[in-house]
């Protein structure tokens, strides 16, 4: 049964996104502000093309603390060609790929258009709200 609940189901679509040209020191203080682990990077057109988590902003924090300012923008220290999951992923298929990566989320996509992301908190509660597993 819990194989054929998805990730569409527990992703957040409601996405918070920055773009490569957005300044490092207003993206570290987006990502803290709203308490999210990091967040897409798209382009004009919506494409994504990166992703920025807190751990990328560590870098340019210690930039900053070595020499008096943040600099750059998000595209200098963002990952590129980030590894997404399909929305019609099983739950179980996700939190494996969770298991194997470092990632605390992954950007959703729908024929390779992104619609979502979820986070490993998402993934968690997905396992929790569902009755046949002992604990939820």
């Amino acid at each position: 049964m819990i194989r054929f609940l998805t990730v569409e189901k527990f992703m957040v679509s409601d996405i918070a996104t920055l773009t490569p040209e957005t300044e490092i020191g207003q993206a570290a203080r987006f990502l803290a502000d709203r308490g999210i682990a990091g967040a897409p990077v798209v382009d004009a057109g919506d494409e994504l093309v990166g992703i920025l988590t807190k751990k990328d902003c560590f870098k340019a924090a210690l930039n900053a603390a070595y020499y008096g300012q943040w600099g750059g923008a998000v595209e200098r220290y963002m990952t590129k060609d980030p590894e997404t999951l399909d929305i019609a992923l099983d739950i179980v298929s996700a939190a494996e790929r969770f298991i194997a990566r470092p990632y605390r989320l992954f950007p959703v996509t729908r024929e390779g258009q992104m619609v979502g992301v979820l986070s490993r908190s998402d993934l968690l509660k997905a396992f929790l709200d569902v009755p046949s597993i002992p604990g939820s």
